[in-house]
């Protein structure tokens, strides 16, 4: 991050926003926004959102799997496969 290239204040947003959205879909670098000297918000473009919303659901995902795997709450593979196996079949002959 570039701080002076990457914080603008609402203002500068406001009269500038097309070049901001070309700057940050370009870049890929997001911009935060300030308003009154404090931020308020960032500029992101829909790619590196995106992204960042699948990165936060893998982390979820493993968060959720450590606590089942310090629970015991765990299946063996050759189990489940084995089930999944059996419906198939049973699924199959109806």
């Amino acid at each position: 991050m570039n701080f002076s290239e990457d914080i603008k204040p609402i203002s500068y947003i406001k009269t500038n926003a097309a070049d901001m959205l070309k700057r940050v879909n370009e870049t890929h670098n997001p911009i935060v926004i300030t308003q009154n000297g404090e931020t308020k918000a960032v500029l992101l473009d829909t790619e590196s959102y995106q992204d960042m919303r699948n990165s936060l659901g893998i982390l979820k995902l493993l968060t959720e799997s450590e606590k089942d795997i310090e629970n015991r709450s765990i299946h063996d593979q050759n189990e489940v496969f084995k089930e999944i196996e059996e419906k198939l079949i049973k699924n199959n002959k109806t």
